[in-house]
């Protein structure tokens, strides 16, 4: 039924309750899972100095915590694509998901806090909204 499985990840703890989710999806349905992490530099543009330096930084964030899903999957004996790129996030998922064949997108339901949460809204409702694949939304728990 699911041969690939996107599990956007922004290293948060909403999204490492979505990972366990979609490794356990990718086992039972022996499916590829895809990590993706969306280096969003936009928001920082506007930085006179020291752009360039958030970005690498968001970068090197994006490969360790796509690097943590690979060893999970690794595991629990899943295999694992990873992907680092730049856009705005919730586009950057659809087109991956449109572009790698994506059955199935899991997601948290809340990642990053601030305010591009208030001014942009959700990525994950977004995804929700406009995804034409199934969207499993995993709600983090209040023990962590």
């Amino acid at each position: 039924m699911y041969d690939d499985i996107l599990v956007p990840t922004d290293g948060s703890p909403a999204s490492d309750a979505a990972i366990d989710h979609a490794i356990d999806l990718a086992a039972q349905y022996d499916a590829t899972l895809h990590a993706l992490y969306v280096v969003d530099g936009t928001a920082y543009s506007t930085l006179e100095a020291g752009s360039e330096i958030v970005v690498e930084a968001l970068e090197e964030e994006g490969e360790s915590a796509t690097e943590r899903v690979t060893a999970a999957a690794a595991d629990a004996g899943v295999d694992v694509d990873s992907t680092v790129t730049s856009g705005t996030a919730y586009r950057s998922i659809l087109d991956y998901t449109d572009e790698n064949g994506i059955d199935m997108i899991v997601m948290g339901t809340h990642g990053r806090k601030g305010l591009d949460r208030y001014l942009l809204g959700s990525v994950t409702e977004r995804v929700v909204r406009t995804a034409d694949v199934p969207v499993l939304t995993v709600r983090q728990s209040d023990d962590a």
